[in-house]
């Protein structure tokens, strides 16, 4: 089978399609034909060891675990969608034909033609009005925004400030909060504006001319995606009992007790990737209340174009890799 495989830590050009044995799944496993995966700036990150939020006891240990001079994992790729092609003989809860979609987080594996994984693994059924396509943008980015704006406990009426709306979080945040009957405040550069107001966003900032910190407005939550505000940033942006939700970052002890002293909430941490978030991710794309954002989408043989892409920013949502079985 055709895979993408990246054997040492660089640029996107150290990125290789290389035919490489297709895998067997064992008794508990089935192996799924990938038709689509997203490119997302996490494995940017890990194909080039940057992971610029982070000191150097983070870089010395993500070393140790992700492979020293290069990825333990060799294919990349945290999230796809295609079809049950065969299934281990203690399968029971998938069959040949399936339409699914996966994360295989950082067991990767999603750059390459076929992934074999655990039928208890974050498989779930694709929705039929779903493309591949569409569905291989779900489960990352979905379950980051649904995590956070659970949280968030959004009221009809309330106003919401997404900060790095228009990517593959972001987008569906914005989508989330409006559901919720929520008027969305969308910041981000100004070329995504036409998207974010075509998924709802009710107001929009252009971060690269205005802070959205001193425009002299407040919110009932703030979501910053990006993680490039700190609570004590947006205190005088936030309403009584406002809350601060930090996507990409922490919270310190002292801007909770902060937080607490203002009637406000702090709040970050990681998300929770489970089946009940892919189902209920799906059965909202299914139902129409989220719809995929969808960039651009290349083919498996473009990987090292879609990698500079990604990594330089600016994209729409998603980027989507396809394979072609034919």
């Amino acid at each position: 089978m055709r895979a993408i495989v990246c054997t040492k830590y660089g640029p996107p050009e150290v990125l290789e399609l290389r035919e490489v044995d297709k895998p067997h799944p064992k008794d508990n496993e089935v192996l799924i034909k990938n038709h689509a995966t997203t490119v997302i700036l996490g494995d940017c990150e890990l194909r080039g060891f940057k992971f610029p939020a982070f000191g150097f006891g983070f870089q010395l240990l993500a070393r140790l675990g992700f492979g020293i001079r290069g990825p333990r994992k060799k294919i990349l790729g945290q999230q796809l969608a295609g079809v049950v092609e065969e299934v281990g003989s203690e399968v029971t809860l998938f069959k040949p034909g399936d339409e699914v979609f996966a994360s295989t987080g950082f067991g990767m594996g999603a750059y390459a033609e076929y992934k074999c994984m655990s039928e208890k693994g974050l498989i779930v059924t694709k929705p039929s009005n779903l493309t591949f396509e569409e569905a291989s943008t779900i489960p990352l980015g979905g379950t980051e925004a649904l995590h956070f704006i659970s949280k968030a406990n959004i009221q009809n009426g309330q106003s919401v400030l997404i900060n790095g709306a228009g990517g593959s979080i972001g987008t569906v945040a914005v989508q989330l909060a409006k559901s919720k009957g929520a008027a969305v405040t969308a910041v981000d550069s100004k070329g995504k504006f036409d998207m974010l107001k075509s998924i709802g966003a009710d107001h929009l900032v252009d971060y690269k001319t205005e802070l959205f910190t001193e425009r002299g407005e407040t919110y009932d939550v703030i979501f910053d995606v990006v993680g490039v505000t700190r609570f004590s940033d947006c205190v005088s942006s936030l309403n009584e009992n406002g809350i601060y939700l930090q996507g990409n970052g922490s919270v310190s002890r002292g801007e909770k007790s902060i937080a607490r002293k203002n009637n406000m909430q702090a709040m970050a941490g990681t998300a929770d990737y489970s089946i009940d978030r892919l189902v209920e991710l799906a059965n909202l794309h299914e139902n129409g209340t989220i719809k995929a954002v969808i960039d651009r989408t290349y083919p498996l043989d473009q990987m090292v174009e879609v990698h500079r892409f990604v990594e330089q920013g600016g994209k729409k949502g998603n980027v989507v890799v396809t394979f072609d079985h034919s």
